[in-house]
C-alpha cells in the first residue's frame, strides 16, 4: 500500500468518512485500501441510468462492499437529463447525492479517488486553455463542496500503481468507454502525454513537482485576496470602490474579481481567466453586464456584484450598508 496514501489518511483516524465509488479501477481501489486500514467508511455510488454498463455497476459494487463489509449506499439519477452539457450535469449531481448524504448522516468528508494522472492531466488541459496560477495549481488535495470536505487522498499515486494492485490481488473493476475516445481533450492528453517525457525529458515527477510549487502560490494568494473578498461581502452581494480592482497588480485583481463572482454566483469554479480579463477591461468605464450568473455593475468609482436578477441600485445599498454599520456600531451616549 502507498505511503503518501497511508500518510494522508492518518488525519482522518477515528472519524467516519464517505468514499465516492464508481466501480473503476481507482475508486475501487481507493474503497480496498481504505477497508484494509480499518478506516470507519461508507462507499457512495450513483447510477445515472445513461450507459448500459451502468447497472452491472451498480450491482458490483453493492457485491464488492458486501464482500469488505463497508456499509454503502446507491443513488439513482433519473430525473430528466440535458440535451447539451450531459458530463458536467452528471457530476452535478453525482455530488449533489453524496454530499446530501453526507449532511444527513452526519459525515464531514467524502473522499474521490482523483490519482497522480488525473493530476496531471488537469493540469496540462488547464496549460492549453492558458489558465493561471489557479488553473495550473490544479486539484487541491483538500476542498469543499456544499459545506463538505473533499478530500483526494490518491493525488500523489499513480494509475499504474492502483492497477497493479488490482491485478495482483485479482480485483475486478470496470472501464468506461469514453477513457478511450479521442475526441475528448483529456484522452488525447493521456495518449500522448509520454511524449513530453520522452521527446522533452519533462517527466511527470517534475510536472507534480511543478504543480506542487503553484499550489503554494495558489495558496498564498488566496489566503490575501480572501480577507478582501470577505471585506466587500454584504448578504449576498458585494459594493466596493474601483481602488480594489486597479490600485493592485492585475492578479490580485482578477482573483479577487472571480472569488467574488463565484462566491456570489454559486459557482463550482472560478470564472475563466479570459472571462475575467474580459470583465476588468469593463469595469473601467461605467457599464452593466453578467458573468457566472451575477450581474456587475459599475457606476462612477463604486463597483456592485449582485446575484443575477436582482436589483442593481448602487444607492440603495450603500443606504443599507450605511444602516447595518451604524446597527452595528451604535455611538455611545
Amino acid at each position: 500500500m502507498n505511503e503518501k496514501f497511508l500518510d494522508f489518511i492518518r488525519n482522518y483516524s477515528g472519524t467516519r468518512v464517505a468514499v465516492a465509488v464508481s466501480g473503476g479501477p481507482d475508486s475501487v481501489c481507493l474503497l480496498h485500501w481504505l477497508a484494509a486500514t480499518g478506516m470507519d467508511v461508507v462507499a457512495l455510488h450513483v447510477h445515472h441510468h445513461l450507459r448500459p454498463a451502468a447497472d452491472c455497476e451498480a450491482a458490483y459494487v453493492a457485491e464488492l462492499c458486501d464482500k469488505l463489509s463497508v456499509p454503502y449506499h446507491i443513488f439513482h439519477w433519473t430525473s430528466d437529463k440535458p440535451t447539451s452539457g450531459i458530463e458536467a450535469a452528471a457530476r452535478t449531481a453525482r455530488y449533489k447525492f453524496m454530499t446530501d448524504f453526507c449532511h444527513e448522516n452526519g459525515i464531514a468528508t467524502l473522499m474521490v479517488a482523483h490519482q497522480a494522472d488525473d493530476q496531471i492531466e488537469t493540469f496540462l488541459m488547464n496549460l492549453s486553455r492558458g489558465s493561471g496560477v489557479s488553473g495550473l495549481a490544479a486539484m487541491r488535495p483538500i476542498s469543499y463542496r456544499d459545506g463538505i470536505q473533499i478530500a483526494r487522498p490518491l493525488l500523489n499515486v499513480f494509475r499504474r500503481e492502483l492497477l497493479d494492485y488490482c491485478a495482483q490481488n485479482n480485483i475486478k473493476y470496470f472501464t468506461d468507454e469514453m477513457n478511450d475516445d479521442e475526441r475528448y481533450t483529456r484522452v488525447k492528453i493521456r495518449k500522448n502525454r509520454h511524449l513530453l517525457d520522452e521527446k522533452l525529458g519533462i517527466s511527470d515527477m517534475r510536472i507534480l513537482l511543478a504543480i506542487e510549487n503553484l499550489g503554494r502560490a495558489r495558496d498564498a494568494l488566496d489566503a490575501d485576496v480572501d480577507v478582501r473578498v470577505r471585506s466587500v461581502l454584504h448578504d449576498g452581494y458585494a459594493l466596493f470602490t474601483d481602488s480594489f480592482l486597479f490600485d493592485v497588480p492585475p492578479h490580485i485583481g482578477l482573483k479577487f474579481l472571480g472569488m467574488l463572482i463565484q462566491t456570489i454566483g454559486g459557482g463550482e469554479y472560478l470564472p475563466r481567466l479570459k472571462s475575467l480579463n474580459y470583465a476588468l477591461r469593463k469595469l473601467h468605464d461605467e457599464c452593466q453586464f453578467t458573468l457566472g450568473h451575477c450581474t456587475i455593475r459599475r457606476l462612477k468609482n463604486q463597483i456592485l456584484i449582485v446575484p443575477e436578477g436582482a436589483r442593481t441600485s448602487i444607492r440603495k445599498k450603500n443606504e443599507k450598508n450605511k444602516r447595518n454599520q451604524k446597527k452595528n456600531n451604535p455611538v455611545q451616549q
